[in-house]
């Protein structure tokens, strides 16, 4: 049919499965379309879902939200709600 650098439109791949015959049996020595393209070693599409960086977390970011995060444990243990950005007595 063409190599991986052959494209086909939507017209030709809509009268390429219409004209298919749906009770045909996949040939023994057929592989996945996923694994005939070398080049898609992934499970998912770079589109989907990227590779994940490493982001360089320093050590003062951290420190600062480590004390945002005790801030917000400390007034919500002491019974202050600060739900709307001030302190108030949760009644």
């Amino acid at each position: 049919m063409g190599g991986p650098d052959v494209e086909i439109d939507d017209d030709e791949l809509t009268a390429l499965a219409l004209a298919a015959d749906p009770d045909q049996v996949a040939a023994p020595d057929a592989i996945p379309i996923a694994t005939a393209d070398p080049s898609s070693s992934a499970l998912l599409p770079e589109w989907y879902m990227p590779v994940p960086t490493a982001s360089g977390v320093g050590r003062a970011r951290r420190v600062a939200l480590g004390v945002f995060v005790l801030a917000l444990v400390l007034i919500n243990g002491a019974g202050l709600c600060v739900t709307y950005g001030l302190p108030e007595i949760a009644w």
